[in-house]
């Protein structure tokens, strides 16, 4: 296994990429180049820059990468809060799930963030 597949908040976020995909499938097709491209290029942001920065030699760039993870969770809860707002959502209870995912998904990302920068 490698380092980043043993973080939680990895495995997390790479599950809400998925979850993302799905959800966004049933947005109008005229978002296509809009909104869904922006939820998803988001999404996939956070697991591919946790990864990158696992690998990367200095905890130093690790923390650097996921701070570059944490702003496109920002990005993530500005859209997805739109997307509820446009009504793009149709189930709530999904709404609810994302949403609150995100936001645990946050959490987690800046306690690694803390531990990190504690052993620089």
């Amino acid at each position: 296994m490698k380092p980043h597949q043993k973080l939680e908040v990895w495995r997390r976020s790479f599950r809400l990429v998925v979850d993302l995909y799905r959800l966004t499938s049933s947005f109008p097709s005229e978002e296509k180049f809009g909104i869904i491209s922006q939820i998803r290029r988001a999404a996939v942001s956070v697991p591919v820059n946790i990864s990158e920065g696992a690998a990367r030699q200095t905890k130093k760039e690790f923390v650097q990468f996921l701070y570059i993870a944490s702003g496109s969770l920002s990005e993530l809860d500005t859209l997805i809060l739109l997307s509820d707002e446009l009504e793009f959502i149709k189930d709530k209870e999904q709404f609810t799930r994302v949403y609150a995912e995100l936001e645990s998904i946050t959490k987690m990302l800046m306690g690694l963030i803390n531990s990190v920068k504690q052993n620089i």
